[in-house]
């Protein structure tokens, strides 16, 4: 079994998410894996563990090929949470999708990098956003934050990739606050995102004398 597998399968002791998937990098093969072996490493971390790990390569400034080939999967995995489905499923299109070595190690890297911080602060808090009816809600919104991370603009996947990896990092450690955080930051930028279209929009009428 490898380090990755036995991380994520043992129960008895807490294993960092970021180590784990340190663990994965560096245990992958050099063509990488498939998104549905990388969501099975992951054992019954379940969904939190899943988007947190997908989203972030999306975290990442001018990381190119990898957010678009998770965004989807998060966005399915989103919407899986918003029905109330207990365990995460991607369809065979997506599950066979295949991240590099180095795409998985530049994840690992960043994940070391931005959401180091969250191990040292995260606590149980607001635990009530963690129940089965708050998670539907979550996971609507969540969808939303994956669908921005295609917009076709450049370094569009950040803010948004951060905010998803922020609300799922809380949901694994049962911290509503952080959570919450991560759902006030999005949120933020979609709006942002809605406002600058509907200028571009308004301006563009303007020009043609609609």
């Amino acid at each position: 079994m490898t380090a990755a597998a036995d991380a994520a399968s043992t129960k008895d002791r807490k294993v960092s998410l970021i180590t784990l998937v340190e663990d994965i990098a560096s245990d992958a093969q050099e063509d990488g894996v498939t998104l549905k072996a990388l969501t099975e490493n992951l054992g019954d971390r379940a969904f939190g563990a899943a988007l947190f790990v997908l989203a972030l390569p999306c975290c990442i400034p001018f990381l190119y090929i990898v957010p678009q080939i998770v965004a989807l999967p998060m966005a399915a995995l989103a919407f899986q949470m918003m029905i109330g489905r207990k365990k995460p499923w991607l369809p065979s299109k997506f599950a066979e999708r295949r991240i590099s070595k180095d795409g998985l190690e530049k994840t690992a890297r960043g994940g070391r990098k931005f959401f180091g911080w969250a191990e040292a602060v995260a606590k149980p808090r607001l635990t009530f956003l963690n129940g089965p009816k708050a998670d539907r809600l979550i996971g609507a919104i969540l969808c939303i934050f994956c669908l921005s991370i295609l917009t076709p603009l450049p370094s569009t996947n950040t803010v948004p990739g951060f905010a998803v990896a922020l609300v799922s990092f809380g949901m694994m450690e049962r911290d509503g606050l952080m959570s919450t955080g991560g759902l006030i930051l999005g949120s933020a930028w979609v709006g942002g995102l809605i406002f600058v279209g509907i200028q571009a929009i308004a301006l563009g009428l303007n020009l043609a004398g609609v």
